[in-house]
Parts: C-alpha cells; structure tokens; sequence
C-alpha cells in the first residue's frame, strides 16, 4: 500500500510530461505490456525507497482552456479529496495567469503538502523569472524543467518527506475490493452479498476517508470487503463520476488483496475498466474480472461466452491467466462462485513453493529450452528461487543475467504458470548474477 500523489494544474504547463518521467523510474512500469502506455492518468513510482501512486488529473479535461476553465474548480477538489500530497504545476513562460489564481485559492485552503512546481525552467534567466509564484500565497516553490529532468530531484525528496509512512498491511482476513466503472453492478453486488440478512460482524472504519471494511463470513468464505460503491456528496461530483470513480479505484486498489473487476456485459471491456486492470496488475494484486448483467445480453449462442472471454484477453495481453466469470447480481447468478475464485486467487498470491521444488521442476524445463545466444554469449541458468515478497516474484541466478530477453522471462512465467496455480495473480521475474 502506498501513498497517492496528485498533479494538478491547467492545460500545457507539462503535468504529463513529469507525470510520465516520474512513473518512468520503474523499469516495470515502462515495460512493453499492452494497454500500459494508453494509461497516461495513473501509475506507480518511488524515490529514496519510498513507493507512491500518481495522478495526472490533466488527462481527464477534453476540449479547450475554455472547458477547463468551467471544470477546473471540480477537477482540483476531487484531486485534494482523494490524495495524500499534491504537486501544483505552473509554467514560468507564461508566469501567472487567473487559472493558477484559481487553482492557487483552492490548494491554500488544504491541510496536505502542496509543492508549488514551476516547470520550463532550463536557464538562469527563467529561474529569476519565477519569483513571481510567491504572489500565489503557497510558499517556496521548486524550480524544474520535465523535459530534461533538472530540479525533479529536490522537488521529489521534499515530497516524499512528507509522505506518510505505509506499508502493506497483513490483515488476517483476505481484502476484496469491488471496482470497475459506475453502474456496473457494484453496489447491487454487495447488496446481494451482505443485503437484507445483514451478515455484517463488525463495521471497521477502513485507513482512508469513506473506506470501509465489512466483515463478511457465510457459506464457509470469511473476509474483509472494502466497500467503494458509496460514492459520498454525488450532487457535487456527478459530472465528474468517471473521474471520480478512478480516483477512488486507486485507493481501493492500493488497500486490497484482490481486485474483484466488474463490468457491465452490455458496455464491454472498454478504456476505463482496461485502465483499472493495469492500475491493479502494476499494484500487485490478485484480479477477478465478473462480466455483469449477462442476462441482459440478447441473441446468446453457444459460443458467445468464448468470444466475449476472447476478446477480454486479446485486451489484457499479455496477462491471460485470470479469471473470467460471467455473473448476474440480479438474479444472483454465480455470485458465490466469484467469491469462492476470489479467496482461491488470495490463495494464489500468498502462494509459496520451496526452493528444493521449484529448482527441481523448473531447472530441466531450462535445460530442455535455454535462452538463446545473445551477441555470441550463451546464458547458464544455474538455480531460481521465489522471493520473500507479498506477492510472487521469481529470481533466476545465472552468469550474463543483462542477456536475458524479455519474450524469454515471459515464457519462463508462463512455465511457472503451467506447473504452480498462480491464476489472477500477477508474476514478476528478475534475472541476477550467479
């Protein structure tokens, strides 16, 4: 669990640009995963050792300064509500303008960290020139130019100084947090989970504002739900719900071990439940994807359920092995059964395999395969290990680890894949010198 950072500021003064350099900072997240690079909003990144989310709140404005202007007020608050450290973002070219005044307003009303950041600054005349931010009453400002890189690195050991200290909480009970866009069936979800027999021990006011943890035990299935289907104060946020609802996905995500990813059969699996998925594949976390309302899906065929699972994984390539199941809250549907694969992928991720067997199955795999030459040079893999993680992660020992190609690290996880239950989980490999 990590704390969430928010960029905000108004359009073109390179929030995107920072927003990509910092998420760059993890080889991880920049790898060639599909629909990663489509996800310019959120992502993961650390300083000094200290992991954080971010947001680029730029992203969610379409049309001109116009538009924003009318949206930028709501856009900034929903920013402040949901975050832990904001990061305001100006440009010394164009100095002072009355958006920053505006944005400037909000923030000095805020009992968070706020960095003033003033970007573009490439030169000492333009590091003179941003005096002028003192007018907006924030305090000192960090000079930094997000193209280059320069000044990022005092403006980040401030940030993560203020950061609250969090690390990934190991509740007894496994965490299931139900997300996905509005009006996917959230709601009616837990309804018909906890509805009217109440099988609600104990209420436990959750470690966020508005995150609550219900205790939840029938049939055999006892856990924790993190429950992020209220939405508070939806007069003020209803032009905003897909905004809003991203924002507190990311939290919910960060305080859960398994995503539980609903849908509504009759949208599809489009943009915004994609971008969920990669939030909770980056974070770690065990994934089941529930196609809801599929009684509400005319002309069914034989094959219809394949094609549409078809389609999902094309999406979510190259992190197929997760569970797909078509549900109907409505009628209740494989309810339980979305329950029962969720507690078997919390399983899967704390899953551990000792070192004597996972040599003893994956060593003649090698053997039989090897990584190719690379420049000449042949790769001996000599002994894997799982690492002492919350999560799998696998570390394979040889003698040129630097060789070692990406399309061969996924067909060593796929072979983990095939040989230990990991479904819904995601898997990362690391290559180390012998």
């Amino acid at each position: 669990m990590s704390a969430i950072v928010a960029i905000v500021g108004r359009p073109n003064v390179g929030k995107s640009t920072f927003f990509n350099r910092l998420i760059q900072r993890r080889e991880a997240i920049v790898d060639a995963v599909s629909g990663v690079t489509r996800d310019r909003h959120y992502g993961k990144s650390d300083w000094n050792g200290k992991e954080f989310s971010v947001i680029d709140t730029g992203g969610y404005v379409v049309g001109s300064d116009d538009v924003f202007e009318k949206e930028i007020d709501r856009q900034v608050e929903l920013a402040i509500e949901e975050a832990d450290a904001i990061i305001f973002m100006v440009d010394v070219e164009t100095g002072v303008t009355g958006m920053d005044e505006d944005v400037a307003k909000l923030l000095r009303r805020v009992k968070k960290p706020v960095f003033l950041a003033v970007n573009k600054v490439d030169n000492a005349k333009r590091a003179e020139d941003a005096v002028e931010f003192y007018s907006l009453g924030l305090g000192e400002y960090y000079t930094l130019s997000s193209i280059n890189g320069g000044g990022t690195g005092d403006l980040l050991d401030a940030l993560v100084e203020e950061l609250p200290d969090v690390v990934e909480e190991k509740s007894e009970l496994p965490r299931f947090a139900v997300v996905g866009r509005p009006n996917a069936g959230k709601s009616s979800f837990i309804n018909a989970l906890i509805g009217e027999e109440r099988y609600i021990v104990t209420d436990i006011a959750g470690t966020t504002r508005d995150s609550i943890d219900t205790k939840y035990n029938r049939y055999g299935f006892e856990f924790n739900l993190v429950d992020t289907a209220g939405i508070r104060r939806k007069s003020k946020v209803k032009e905003d719900l897909e905004f809003y609802s991203v924002m507190r996905s990311v939290r919910a995500i960060e305080h859960c071990d398994v995503c539980i990813l609903m849908l509504d059969a009759t949208r599809g699996f489009d943009g915004q439940v994609e971008n969920i998925f990669w939030l909770a594949q980056r974070n770690h976390k065990g994934i089941v994807i529930l196609v809801n309302k599929w009684d509400l899906v005319e002309d069914k065929e034989t094959n219809t359920i394949k094609h549409y699972t078809q389609r999902i994984k094309k999406a979510i390539e190259p992190f197929t092995d997760v569970p797909i199941l078509f549900v109907s809250v409505l009628t209740k549907q494989r309810i339980f059964k979305a329950i029962e694969t969720a507690v078997e992928v919390y399983n899967n991720r704390n899953r551990k395999i000792i070192t004597r067997k996972f040599n003893e199955v994956m060593l003649p795999i090698i053997e039989n395969y090897p990584p190719p030459a690379y420049k000449g040079k042949f790769v001996k893999i000599k002994f894997c290990t799982q690492l002492p993680t919350p999560y799998p992660q696998f570390a394979f020992f040889c003698n040129l680890p630097q060789y070692v190609r990406e399309p061969y690290k996924r067909y060593l996880e796929n072979k983990i894949r095939e040989e230990f239950d990991f479904s819904g989980v995601p898997i990362t490999v690391f290559m180390r010198k012998k």
